[in-house]
């Protein structure tokens, strides 16, 4: 066996990657801070119970589970941050008033999320809890698509689902009946849903099959308001989501009512934001208020997160875009002169190489330092046929 070789789904970041990846990191964190979002660091792993307390059976599914030579209890190796910042909210800041949270990190999957996602995803994330409002889900919304755009990704497309509407339509479903029922609605099995749903009574059945078809532009809520015009409360998440579109700046806005993505974690409105040419969903959001009651202490909640190394392979990073940036080459010379002078350009943020005596990182370099008169300054490097 090749001792090199890493396992299925994990791979290296090599440095054209690993810097872009970095530069949406800090421009991200930035964009939170400038929001009022305060970084926190959660642990890669915790004991099991409070890792998967409120998250559902699909994260659980893709934990690592392990068990700790000290205290021989169980751990995990997070999967999402999210809960851990349900956590943090709830049991160390402890705080009556609103908390904006945000966070950056590797999480491990032990499966992957689809066929061309990796299982080491870098996640980064914000959190809004203690407000109930609309105006947090706005500000949330807001915050997600300027995020994307700070990528660098333009024509976004917004879908929106509310998981009340789901629950309210399928609470009548036999436990035995919920799952491929479920599955069904998630891959618009139109066909196997029928067949399902024979089994139902014809007041659930007909309202299942009307949900399975919400899926598209602006006419789906009118649709749907038709369809469940005598269930108060699907009326009152319809006109949340009606809201939530009107506030939206996505370049393209629809809504999958049936969607079952996070359903046994989200507790309301939520989206999923998508760019041109995207294998999945670029980042998700929405509502989890019930999270932080597994902890002891309920707080409304919303927030997204999204995986920088996906945003990056979205962007279709061309590598000849690296030595385009200015790389100025430093003489192997001992000169104080030459020392204050490319300390003086670091500091400015310039990327100065030092040539070690040989011409290899003179190659690399846009420009070099040159002595002209008794002082050094920077000129581009010429160019050799």
């Amino acid at each position: 066996m090749t001792h090199w070789l890493l396992p299925e789904g994990i791979c290296d970041v090599l440095p054209f990657e690993a810097q872009h990846i970095e530069d949406l990191r800090r421009a991200f964190l930035d964009l939170y801070r400038s929001y009022g979002y305060e970084l926190v660091m959660p642990p890669l792993v915790e004991y099991l119970d409070s890792l998967l307390t409120g998250v559902g059976a699909e994260l659980d599914l893709r934990t690592f589970k392990f068990v700790d030579q000290l205290s021989g209890r169980m751990l995990g190796a997070r999967a999402d941050m999210t809960a851990q910042a349900a956590r943090i909210d709830a049991h160390i800041l402890n705080r009556s008033t609103v908390t904006r949270l945000c966070y950056a990190g590797t999480v491990l999957h032990t499966r992957p999320a689809h066929a061309l996602a990796v299982r080491e995803p870098l996640q980064v994330g914000a959190e809004l809890f203690g407000s109930s409002a609309l105006t947090a889900d706005f500000e949330i919304q807001t915050l997600a698509l300027a995020s994307l755009r700070a990528a660098g990704l333009a024509q976004l497309h917004i879908d929106f689902g509310h998981t009340g509407i789901v629950r309210t339509v399928l609470s009548p479903v036999p436990s035995l009946l919920f799952e491929p029922l479920a599955a069904a609605l998630t891959s618009k099995d139109n066909a196997t849903l029928e067949v399902l749903a024979k089994q139902l009574d014809a007041d659930v059945r007909d309202r299942l099959l009307a949900l399975a078809r919400l899926c598209g532009g602006q006419e789906v809520l009118a649709e749907a308001r038709r369809q469940f015009k005598a269930i108060p409360s699907i009326g009152a998440a319809l006109d949340e989501l009606e809201q939530m579109a009107q506030r939206c700046e996505a370049d393209h806005i629809g809504f999958d009512l049936a969607r079952l993505d996070g359903y046994q974690y989200y507790t309301g409105a939520n989206f999923a934001v998508y760019g041109p040419g995207s294998a999945g969903a670029l980042l998700r959001g929405g509502r989890y208020d019930h999270v932080g009651k597994a902890f002891g202490r309920q707080r409304p909640a919303t927030g997204f997160s999204t995986d920088l190394r996906e945003l990056v392979a979205a962007k279709h990073l061309e590598r000849v875009d690296e030595p385009q940036r200015e790389r100025i080459v430093a003489p192997a010379v001992q000169d104080p002169a030459l020392d204050a002078m490319v300390s003086q350009l670091r500091q400015q943020g310039k990327v100065v190489i030092a040539d070690l005596g040989g011409q290899a990182h003179a190659a690399l370099g846009t420009h070099r330092l040159e002595c002209s008169g008794g002082s050094w300054r920077v000129v581009a490097q010429h160019q050799k046929d």
